[in-house]
């Protein structure tokens, strides 16, 4: 036991909407809005002491529950969750560090409250139960906000807060190594596998959305309605980018070759060097993704060589779909995104040959960290892929990719698809909320916590969902 130990003293709950500029594509679905979760939990430690900390993050329901089920009605069902969630928070008497508290929240409290959450609401089939990822989401920025009460509390940056100062466990209490690879996490915290130096720029991701006009030949007949560019060549040229990652379809051959083969003759001629490949989770046969890997190899070289990775082709659940991707990955790096659950299905993907992982802050900042420290102690690689985080969301993910070292940078496209969400954060932190020569700047992330400056910000909410007594 520490002097920093902590409980939860309080939580309250807001939901704000958000509308698209744009319509943004996650696999079979096109959605318009979102609804941002945020939280404000505060603390305590042995001594009396108290603070406040926040976390944020939008319930992206397409992207973490594929279903028939209305939108609306997920989304619903996902806020009625998120209170749910910060009762049980409040009452289950969880102590220690955050990542202890996340941990074992988790482990212990998370599945139970999903399981109620299903049966409440009358699901009887897998496609009208929230699924795992759903679950963890919407815990998320609870997590966030404990890490960032915690750094609050002692006046320190998040970061400085992994290691046995603070930690009442290594990382043996939370990972296991792979059978015969001689790692041992004894005596081992997150802090030491962290970036040997922290950037305060980083190159930016900026995605190409699989409805997004590439051309004027792609607008047919209409005009860009506001200040914003909407052909990729003006996304390029105004904000310098130099790293895309292009949306495909994953069930089209013919119109995913043809997609990366406009993308990347466009990139090229604009000063864009790096492309990446996301294929939405519906390619069921690596065959599909070797065909045309293959293919852009003998015809469109140059495309081959600067694709720097592919992510994510196969289903979610890693577990019910256990495919041998090595031929994939023999080709070009491939790396796990809404299969990394945690640490234990990134495990499962290294077993079956995947090359990496993309951390997401979305599915907690305590499983990111596990996840980061048990790929880079087994020689996988990293990068940090983006939910659409507007507002507060988008700091935490940043400062993970900052610390985590990434193979190149970080994906953010909340300023593609709701720029006007963030601006009175943007009055903050200007640098990263507008992208300025293919770059984020985080150099004014200061202060305890995630650095958020929420009282410079001063955003007013909307009434809280709930507020415990």
């Amino acid at each position: 036991m520490k002097t920093s130990d902590i409980h939860i003293t309080s939580a309250s709950v807001y939901f704000i909407p958000v509308n698209m500029r744009v319509p943004l594509k996650f696999g079979p679905e096109t959605v318009t809005r979102v609804v941002c979760l945020r939280v404000k939990v505060g603390i305590q430690d042995r001594e009396g002491r108290q603070a406040e900390g926040w976390g944020e993050t939008p319930l992206s329901v397409s992207w973490v529950w594929p279903s028939t089920i209305s939108v609306a009605e997920r989304a619903q069902r996902m806020e009625d969750f998120s209170v749910r969630l910060a009762k049980r928070l409040m009452s289950c008497g969880l102590q220690g560090h955050p990542m202890e508290i996340g941990s074992d929240f988790i482990h212990h409290h998370l599945a139970d409250e999903t399981r109620a959450a299903n049966a409440a609401a009358g699901a009887q089939t897998a496609d009208a139960e929230m699924p795992y990822l759903g679950s963890l989401v919407a815990f998320s920025a609870f997590d966030i906000a404990i890490h960032d009460a915690f750094g609050n509390l002692l006046g320190r940056d998040v970061y400085e807060t992994y290691g046995p100062e603070f930690m009442n466990r290594d990382l043996s209490a939370y990972l296991q190594p792979e059978e015969g690879s001689g790692i041992d996490f004894a005596g081992r915290y997150p802090q030491d596998y962290f970036a040997a130096k922290t950037k305060t720029s980083l190159p930016v991701w900026h995605l190409v959305g699989g409805v997004d006009a590439l051309e004027a030949t792609d607008l047919n007949g209409s005009e860009p309605s506001d200040q914003h560019p909407i052909l990729l060549a003006d996304w390029i040229q105004r904000d310098g980018l130099k790293c895309l990652k292009v949306k495909l379809r994953g069930t089209d051959a013919a119109w995913d070759y043809e997609r990366m083969v406009r993308i990347g003759r466009i990139a090229f001629a604009n000063g864009v060097r790096w492309l990446s490949a996301d294929f939405n989770c519906t390619v069921k046969d690596p065959a599909y993704v070797n065909a045309i890997s293959d293919r852009l190899l003998a015809e469109e070289p140059e495309i081959y060589a600067r694709t720097l990775y592919i992510e994510q082709p196969f289903p979610y659940d890693l577990e019910a779909h256990q495919i041998d991707v090595r031929s994939v990955s023999a080709r070009k790096p491939l790396f796990l995104d809404e299969s990394a659950h945690d640490w234990e299905f990134v495990r499962l993907g290294r077993r079956l040959g995947w090359s990496g992982v993309a951390l997401k802050t979305c599915k907690t900042q305590t499983g990111a960290l596990l996840s980061l420290c048990w790929a880079k102690a087994h020689g996988m690689p990293l990068m940090v892929q983006d939910l659409t985080n507007p507002m507060l969301a988008i700091i935490p993910h940043v400062k993970l990719a900052a610390h985590a070292g990434t193979i190149q940078g970080v994906e953010c496209n909340a300023m593609q698809f709701y720029p006007d969400a963030s601006i009175l954060e943007e009055r903050v932190h200007p640098g990263l909320y507008r992208r300025r020569d293919g770059i984020v700047d985080l150099s004014t992330l200061t202060g305890s916590g995630f650095g958020y400056r929420v009282e410079e910000i001063a955003r007013e909410l909307p009434k809280p969902a709930f507020v415990s007594a």
